[in-house]
């Protein structure tokens, strides 16, 4: 029977305390007022105010002619808990860039975000010129019958910005998500670089982070294999720093002029516009099979990598190869990485299929629900930093985008941390509008001549202009310096500094010569030395495609080698052209025979002979195997932080076993969802009620990192007839899931067709106490997946 408690009213709620962090189901109980951890109090009050309101009272006020004459004032309802009306839990989170929430009743509209922020609690309604609005239901009529007047200004405002609410997308990256942090450097790099954030040990520059699938469309789904975007803005007193990279080290081209071909071949096809956010289709593997340099992205492409568990567990790579310059002047080449504290973990492909129904949403949600959960996410910064000579000694060239540097060569050293701590606000104003440009850098860096980081220079401004509506992007609040900005440049759409006087030139003797240039003060190019022949072409050291792509899957687990050979097996099956196939496996002969088999194999074809290479005779690699390549390299900080478990309940279940469980993982850091036949309350053993917040159907299975089978024979033999809960432990079991089941709870594995097996240290079938039994799941958990229980096909 559901509760008849009141929302809101003081005492232990059913449902376990971190039901009330999900943002995508929750109890069917309010949390008590006493609750004391924040989302709880912002549940609680939440609730409390949409109980004070049951119906909407004025609506039979808003008929006939008097109702017309007298309109009613809204009905309002003071908040229990600040927290209720705010965007994120985060919001306390503050940095120059964000400072506080926005004070409440306040419309504050440089470049600090509280000039913007808006809060309405206690206000009127207005248009966008302040005038109140008097009526929101009915629009202006000549008689209650009678045809809408034009002259009804408040509809045609209303009406008007609603139809243009939405701005055109970004061509690529267009579904993406992101926060607020800080950068906090560890190590002072002066005697390499003036650049402003690693300036000295303990500073702090306020940072704002975008991640992004590359090939979906904005409403495209978040688990699809895909590249993933790392973008981050920092706002460094110097002017603003774009370090706009991706979770892959390499590329697809080596040069910008091909851009717009891959991005065309690996987008839907013009025909039929299908498919969508996929590269598993003919155009895309016809462009890549006739581009070799795109072997050893394709090599990352159809890891792991593409699949990430989240954004905080992936990588992040600067790509290109940059320069570090110091206040002497003096150059060094260098590349940027980002290593997750967490440890990069990923998803395996039929586990991302079912995610992608379950919820599109999935890596966007486990942001925002860890950050506002205050587990933000940290990454440390490496960097490798090597001199020109050293670079003219590789058997590649550090300018080909399609190329890394082996950690074996130049080691990467930690100099900084990166910390997202805070949601943004409003999506459209910050993660949508944000514009990242890979022309922005700060004195103490610049670029090298990398053939495709010089398009991007030029590309990424261009389609801000374009995207957000004309060249005055940098004003948005989201996009604006902390630095000042002082310049010559004036007008244009969307327009908001109001410049005073009347001089907009330089040189000029009317305003005393200012704004003036800067000097050696201010942003100078490195002098490297331009000398050649006007061509088009690429230095011969470009000719090598194929030692990389070899080292990478030489360097991979043997899990993760089969999971490769999946991938390419999948897409290649999607191809409807055979001789596509075709040249797409000759082509990975040159990486692995063993790979190129097992393929054709997937593709019940013939093994073809290998595609020609580029160049005869290509060097020796001075690298063949690299463990720092392999997910295995980097399994985290240990702990399970922030891993989802679901805790399988119906009525009878061990109420006493389901408790001591969650409360050791909820202590260890873990988020806890009951999930039962149905959501609500449910009777326990001995009638202790308890609070399912996630069902068999809308919380399966991929959605959680492990799952817990508490005894109670009822409660099994309920699970065991409902044949949700057996396919839930299969798919769980199947991808690698960490598992236990207690007591009477081993049964259901067996109906699932889950045998013991000592050699599979996830699966956990005990008898113990739950104090025992707890640390043991804890320990397997920490470990991210179990790959040692996977067959080809699924014994399971």
């Amino acid at each position: 029977m559901p509760s008849k408690k009141p929302a809101g009213k003081a005492g232990a709620g059913p449902a376990v305390e971190t039901a009330y962090l999900n943002t995508d189901s929750g109890p069917a109980s309010a949390p008590a007022r006493a609750a004391r951890h924040p989302a709880s109090k912002r549940a609680a009050a939440v609730d409390a105010a949409a109980a004070a309101m049951p119906h909407n009272a004025g609506k039979a006020a808003e008929y006939g002619e008097e109702a017309a004459r007298c309109p009613y004032t809204g009905a309002t309802v003071p908040a229990a808990d600040p927290s209720a009306g705010a965007s994120s839990l985060s919001e306390s989170a503050a940095s120059e860039k964000t400072n506080g929430p926005a004070e409440p009743g306040v419309n504050a509209a440089g470049g600090r975000l509280e000039r913007v922020r808006a809060d309405a609690s206690g206000q009127a309604l207005t248009t966008n010129q302040g005038v109140r609005v008097s009526d929101n239901q009915h629009s202006l009529k000549a008689g209650l019958r009678g045809p809408a007047l034009l002259k009804d200004f408040v509809l045609r405002e209303k009406v008007t910005h609603f139809d243009h609410e939405r701005i055109p997308e970004r061509i690529v990256h267009a579904r993406g998500s992101a926060a607020h942090g800080y950068f906090e450097c560890q190590r002072a790099l002066t005697d390499l670089t003036a650049a402003a954030p690693f300036a000295e040990k303990g500073k702090r520059t306020p940072v704002f982070v975008r991640f992004s699938t590359v090939a979906g469309e904005r409403g495209s789904k978040d688990t699809a294999r895909d590249v993933r975007g790392f973008a981050v803005k920092f706002y460094t007193d110097e002017g603003n720093w774009d370090l706009v990279g991706n979770n892959m080290p390499v590329f697809f081209i080596q040069d910008a002029m091909k851009f717009p071909d891959l991005v065309h071949a690996v987008k839907p096809e013009p025909h039929h516009g299908m498919p969508q956010a996929a590269s598993a289709h003919d155009t895309f593997w016809d462009f890549v099979s006739l581009m070799p340099e795109s072997t050893h992205m394709l090599m990352w492409l159809m890891s792991d990598r593409a699949i990430p568990r989240s954004y905080r567990m992936m990588q992040g790579f600067g790509v290109h190869t940059f320069r570090f310059v110091n206040a002497k002047g003096e150059s060094r080449l260098v590349k940027f990485h980002w290593n997750p504290v967490l440890g990069t973990h990923s998803q395996v492909w039929d586990e991302a299929v079912k995610v992608s129904g379950a919820d599109p949403d999935f890596h966007r949600r486990d942001l925002w629900e860890a950050i506002d959960a205050g587990n933000g996410p940290q990454w440390e910064l490496g960097v490798q930093v090597f001199t020109e000579e050293e670079a003219d000694q590789f058997s590649f060239d550090v300018l080909d985008a399609t190329k890394i540097v082996p950690e074996e060569l130049v080691p990467v050293v930690p100099v900084g941390r990166l910390v997202l701590d805070r949601n943004p606000d409003n999506f459209f104003a910050e993660t949508e509008q944000v514009a990242f440009c890979a022309a922005h850098v700060v004195p103490g860096l610049d670029f090298t001549n990398d053939p495709l980081l010089a398009g991007r220079i030029h590309s990424y401004v261009d389609t801000q202009i374009s995207r957000l509506g004309g060249p005055n992007f940098h004003e948005i609040p989201i996009n604006a310096p902390l630095a000042p900005v002082q310049n010559n440049q004036r007008d244009g759409m969307h327009r908001q500094a109001i410049h005073r006087g009347r001089v907009a030139y330089e040189p000029n003797s009317l305003a005393g010569g200012c704004p003036f240039q800067a000097g050696m003060e201010g942003f100078v190019s490195f002098p490297e030395p331009a000398a050649g022949d006007e061509l088009r072409g690429h230095p011969e050291k470009f000719a090598e495609h194929y030692n990389q792509a070899a080292l990478f899957y030489a360097s991979q687990a043997g899990w993760e080698r089969g999971h490769i050979a999946s991938a390419f097996a999948f897409e290649l099956s999607k191809v409807t052209v055979p001789a596509i196939r075709r040249r797409m496996v000759a082509s990975l002969r040159n990486v692995s025979d063993e790979l190129a088999q097992a393929v054709a194999q997937g593709l019940g074809m013939e093994l073809p002979d290998p595609l020609p290479r580029a160049i005869e005779d290509p060097p020796r690699p001075e690298v063949e195997v690299s463990p720092s390549l392999s997910l295995t390299a980097r399994p985290g900080d240990g702990g399970i932080a922030t891993r989802k478990v679901a805790i399988l309940v119906a009525e009878g279940v061990d109420a006493k076993a389901v408790s001591a469980v969650a409360d050791a993982l909820i202590g260890a850091g873990a988020t806890v969802r009951l999930v039962g036949q149905r959501i609500g309350p449910l009777a326990a053993e001995g009638g202790q009620a308890l609070d399912a917040d996630g069902s068999l159907d809308n919380q399966p299975s991929a959605l959680f990192d492990g799952a817990v089978v508490p005894g109670g024979e009822a409660a099994v033999e309920r699970l065991r007839a409902d044949g949700r809960a057996l396919e839930f432990l299969r798919d769980a079991f199947r991808h690698g899931k960490t598992l236990m089941g207690m007591g009477e709870g081993k049964q259901l594995f067996a109906a699932a067709g889950i045998e013991p097996d000592e050699a599979d240290g996830g699966l956990l079938l005990v008898d113990g106490a739950p104090a025992k039994s707890a640390p043991m799941f804890i320990e397997a958990l920490a470990r991210h997946r179990h790959p040692e229980r996977e067959t080809s096909p699924p014994a399971v």
